[in-house]
């Protein structure tokens, strides 16, 4: 059950609205399931009753106080149910409205002076409460912290009446687009309003910026308009931004200052973040020369989540230090991925930047290696989305998908239930998009398995359950791609029960989808193997470095040179 706020000075006009026909004709049957007397005209069911005859009852106090009234002195909620709840009677909905006008202060029960006020229903969802703020010994009424309060009295009526229960809202989460913003992007056809477009564009200068100067180009850069506020000394004090073509009646462009879009996106926070930035660290070698840019960055960044899970591992208040840096990371893959994930990836970014806002504190400024590590992810570029660089894509949503769990435990330790929400919903978009970067990948290793002689197979088979066992991961199933992640990583030179000591060691298995696909990516990142699989199997193997090939266990170049036994 949500309730939405707000306060106007026109109650006439919000009482035309609500028994009007809607803006796309969506009121059925508007009439009145409340009033602060229960005989107040009803302009849906009484054939006597007017719009102006209800207006002129409830603003009687407002015309009497004069002068004295609050400019906007009409307290307007909507509250509505969830799409799977069952439909509420008309005497439900009359209990939901005086609970919500009682917690919130408005119209206390017993309350003989209480404000007046109605509730009006026009659709089978939700009902509208009108009331105005001045009491009847003709005083204003004292209200504070009303949009919190309706949300406290919902939570009590979700449980009283067996409906959906929601997550308390925290006074953290950014302003959601208005009605007006959301109809105004259906006329024009847009999926998106111009808040949350603005909003993901922002973010996205953010992820790139090393200072406040690359900031503001990387927003003239995305196309957006940008308005500086100034000091009288030309110091900047703020921003605001316009979608071009986005204009209101009068032609003006439709400003939003960075603080509306997000509270971590005004110019005081994002100066913070920009000042725990590395120094510019352009024509610094990312990793091995040979590796697209793209692809390196990837990689470079896929490393520095491995401290960032044992600080989340620890429970530790610190992790809050390493939750933007992460959404900065998101960020730049959404920005920079192929065709065939930027979807997946835009809504993770969306969903996973409620879960960096709280009520906890960094300890510290923010660290430094994932903001860099997103910076390296941008400018970069766009990524092809097939071969090395692809494939590092896949490599780095495999450690993303088991951060965002990790993250989604961390705030739910500590009752942030809308934070640990949207970190599970960001987890399911970066599975899908996982799901699609890693398809053609693990199709080629499993290939490549089945080129593996099956002596040297049944080693890798055998040292693989048997290191999951020790890891009290259990029985699992064949895993064809991760035995040929160890063929070829022993053939450079590498030790495979090491290897896999090592990747199943580096914590956080329990969320994954597949263990096979993580060890897999931990394995071929621990050996620096390229992160795109050769389309051949590996057919030369180094001197044996295992223990089982010291006593004389076949390797997979012996196998190959072995006769066969004579028929």
């Amino acid at each position: 059950m949500n309730p939405n706020v707000t306060r106007g000075g026109r109650t006439y006009g919000l009482l035309a609205y609500l028994y009007g026909p809607g803006r796309h004709n969506e009121h059925i049957d508007p009439h009145l399931v409340a009033s602060w007397d229960g005989f107040a005209p009803d302009p849906g069911r009484d054939p006597e009753a007017t719009v102006k005859h209800l207006a002129t009852a409830l603003d009687l106090r407002v015309k009497q106080i004069g002068d004295r009234a609050p400019a906007k002195h009409v307290w307007h909620c909507s509250v509505r149910t969830a799409p799977e709840d069952r439909r509420l009677s008309d005497a439900e909905w009359n209990m939901v409205a005086r609970r919500v006008l009682h917690h919130v202060g408005i119209a206390r029960d017993n309350d003989a002076d209480a404000c007046r006020w109605i509730a009006v229903r026009h659709a089978d969802d939700h009902i509208h409460i009108a009331a105005t703020l001045v009491r009847g010994d003709l005083r204003r009424a004292r209200i504070d912290r009303d949009w919190p309060k309706a949300q406290a009295a919902c939570r009590s009526l979700e449980k009283q009446l067996g409906l959906r229960r929601l997550n308390p809202g925290d006074g953290t989460a950014a302003k959601r687009s208005t009605a007006a913003e959301r109809h105004k992007a259906e006329r024009v056809g847009r999926t998106e309003t111009p808040r949350e477009k603005l909003r993901t564009k922002v973010r996205q200068a953010m992820a790139a910026a090393g200072t406040e100067t690359e900031f503001f180009d990387g927003l003239i850069g995305a196309g957006l308009r940008v308005k500086l506020r100034r000091a009288p000394s030309g110091d900047v004090l703020g921003y605001s931004v316009a979608l071009p073509g986005d204009h209101n009646a009068e032609g003006d462009p439709v400003w939003f200052a960075g603080a509306t879009l997000a509270p971590d996106l005004s110019l005081p926070q994002i100066r913070r973040r920009l000042d725990a930035v590395a120094p510019d660290e352009a024509g610094q070698r990312l990793e091995r020369p040979d590796r697209p840019r793209s692809a390196a960055a990837r990689r470079g960044a896929t490393a520095h989540f491995d401290a960032v899970l044992v600080v989340l591992g620890r429970e530790e208040d610190r992790a809050a230090d390493d939750l933007s840096g992460v959404a900065a990371v998101v960020d730049a893959l959404a920005a920079t991925s192929a065709q065939s994930t930027r979807a997946e990836l835009l809504a993770a970014a969306g969903a996973f930047e409620r879960a960096t806002r709280s009520h906890v504190r960094a300890a510290q400024a923010d660290r430094l290696a994932l903001h860099t590590a997103a910076r390296r992810i941008m400018r970069a570029g766009k990524a092809l989305g097939r071969g090395e660089d692809g494939d590092a894509t896949a490599m780095l949503l495999s450690t993303l998908i088991l951060t965002t769990f990790a993250i989604a435990r961390w705030h739910a330790a500590r009752g942030h239930a809308q934070q640990a929400t949207a970190a599970r919903q960001a987890a399911v978009h970066l599975r899908a998009a996982y799901r699609q970067a890693a398809a053609t990948p693990m199709r080629r290793l499993r290939q490549q398995a089945t080129h593996i002689p099956a002596p040297a197979r049944r080693r890798y088979d055998n040292a693989i359950r048997t290191a999951l066992a020790a890891s009290d991961r259990g029985t699992q199933g064949p895993m064809p791609a991760l035995a040929a992640t160890l063929a070829t990583a022993e053939a450079a030179g590498h030790a495979p029960d090491d290897l896999l000591r090592r990747a199943i060691g580096q914590r956080e298995l329990a969320t994954a989808d597949s263990v096979e696909d993580v060890l897999v990516w931990r394995v071929r990142r621990l050996a620096d193997l390229p992160a795109a699989p050769e389309s051949t199997p590996v057919a030369k193997q180094r001197p044996p470095t295992s223990e089982a090939q010291r006593q004389g266990m076949p390797t997979v170049t012996e196998s190959r040179r072995r006769p066969r036994p004579p028929h």
